[in-house]
């Protein structure tokens, strides 16, 4: 293998890489879970869908889960934590979900299929990077 190949599958790999890592980072655009985790800082995430691939499944969520999820009630994705995990009178599983900073739930119940993305948590701590995401909310003007 010639020395331009090898140097060309380095960046290659490199660029793999980058991009499965940025699959898996959130930057938190609000103050509605503080003080778990403040506007700016970066959350690590599993999703329901990488590329085609289940990273966990959205049905076996817990009380206690911050997730990620496609609001009914919101134009972006929110982060929040399940507070109560129920069944419907059709069989469906549902989440109620809330902001810790927030006084009330989210008005509308959250459904497996609406989930996004779970925080990784170290021990029963959620994985994130503080203050790194204000470039990306300066970037985006929010």
């Amino acid at each position: 293998m010639s020395k331009n190949t090898k140097e060309i599958l380095g960046y290659i790999a490199i660029l793999l890489i980058g991009i499965i890592a940025a699959q898996h980072m959130n930057v938190v655009v609000s103050g509605s879970m503080e003080p778990v985790f403040y506007r700016g800082d970066i959350v690590i995430v599993e999703k329901t869908n990488l590329f085609g691939l289940q990273e966990f499944n959205p049905e076996q969520l817990e009380k206690g889960d911050i997730i990620i999820y496609n609001a009914t009630w919101f134009p972006e994705p929110v982060i929040h934590r399940i507070i109560y995990v129920g069944t419907n009178s059709q069989g469906q599983k549902y989440y109620i979900t809330k902001g810790d900073n927030n006084p009330n739930p989210d008005p509308a119940a959250v459904y497996p299929n609406q989930v996004l993305a779970k925080v990784v948590e170290i021990g029963d701590n959620p994985f994130f990077i503080p203050k790194i995401g204000y470039i990306t909310l300066w970037i985006r003007g929010l």
